[in-house]
């Protein structure tokens, strides 16, 4: 599990339910201040292009379509599309790069 969570103050994120996970999985849970979307502008960038490329492209049938057209894109997101953000390279290339090198040391 990861570490923390940074997020917003949306309901969804607000949650007992939420709350109790975090807390069983040893997770520290981290809100942004109300009205600060930039405290956390790499994820709002990624859901803007999520909405645009995928939930404003298609018109969904079923759920589990809805998660197979996500799983193909999000994959596509992170290992193929460079991010002009990561100097051009992948998210998994920044990765293996940046994490997996510090590991060896």
């Amino acid at each position: 599990y990861p570490v923390m969570l940074r997020m917003d103050n949306g309901p969804e994120f607000i949650s007992l339910a939420l709350a109790e996970w975090a807390e069983k999985h040893a997770v520290k849970l981290e809100f942004i201040q109300p009205g600060k979307p930039t405290q956390n502008a790499f994820i709002e960038r990624f859901n803007r292009t999520y909405r645009t490329e995928i939930l404003d492209f298609y018109l969904f049938r079923t759920l589990n379509e809805v998660r197979e057209i996500t799983e193909r894109w999000v994959s596509e997101y992170n290992c193929e599309r460079p991010h002009e953000s990561l100097n051009n390279m992948t998210p998994e290339e920044y990765r293996q790069h940046h994490y997996l090198a510090g590991i060896s040391k």
